[in-house]
């Protein structure tokens, strides 16, 4: 099965992609990640995307669509993935069912406010050593501005900074919220309220999904 994280900066995708990994046993592939790890490497595809990824603008298609394509082509994506921050455009959602494709899929949409994705975003840390994340609102670390896990330093990434998150969110309704319509038309698609409780958001996306794979099991049986 193939899942895709849709939902503003903020909404918590990576939470919830680490999540359904562990309950489901199928690889979370975040392009920021993978964008972050080709920067930091100064790989050729990683040089064109830093400028980019530090204005808050999205990432060429060609860009992430390679990189994507490279990843799920792997072996731990045989049966399935957990897609987050890709697609991010109508055009790689085209992309995606060309190079990848795999039945059945399911997209989740996880909604919150500008103002609560500004507030969680401009509180992140990144550990700089292992890239443990924080919160200084949510999730203190044991001692201010030290990765309780490494004791690497703790940073704030550039795109965190308030007025870069709400560019962020200006790309993301422009460009990314085209998808629903896409994905609605396929009846693919699910909304989920991300304004609550961790827990409570996964027990939302859980039932969703066990809801959508135990139907699939049906109709093959039908």
């Amino acid at each position: 099965m193939r899942i895709i994280l849709l939902g503003p900066p903020g909404c918590g995708k990576g939470t919830q992609g680490q999540l359904l990994e562990k309950q489901y046993g199928l690889p979370k592939i975040s392009t920021g990640d993978l964008l972050r790890k080709a920067v930091k490497e100064k790989s050729t595809l990683g040089k064109k995307a830093e400028a980019a990824m530090n204005r808050g603008e999205l990432v060429s298609d060609e860009v992430v669509v390679e990189m994507v394509k490279e990843r799920i082509y792997k072996e731990d994506c045989r049966l399935g993935y957990i897609l987050d921050g890709f697609p991010r455009t109508i055009f790689q959602a085209g992309r995606l069912e060309e190079t990848g494709p795999l039945c059945p899929q399911l997209v989740l949409d996880i909604e919150i406010s500008e103002q609560t994705a500004v507030e969680r975003l401009s509180a992140r840390r990144i550990c700089s050593k292992c890239g443990a994340i924080f919160n200084i609102l949510a999730k203190m670390p044991e001692k201010e501005g030290v990765c309780d896990i490494c004791e690497g330093k703790l940073i704030q990434r550039n795109d965190d900074a308030p007025d870069v998150i709400r560019k962020r969110l200006r790309v993301y309704f422009e460009y990314t919220k085209p998808l629903i319509e896409y994905y609605r038309k396929r009846k693919l698609y699910h909304s989920v309220n991300g304004e609550g409780k961790v827990k409570v958001v996964f027990a939302e996306v859980c039932s969703i999904l066990d809801k959508e794979i135990l139907g699939d099991e049906i109709n093959k049986t039908v």
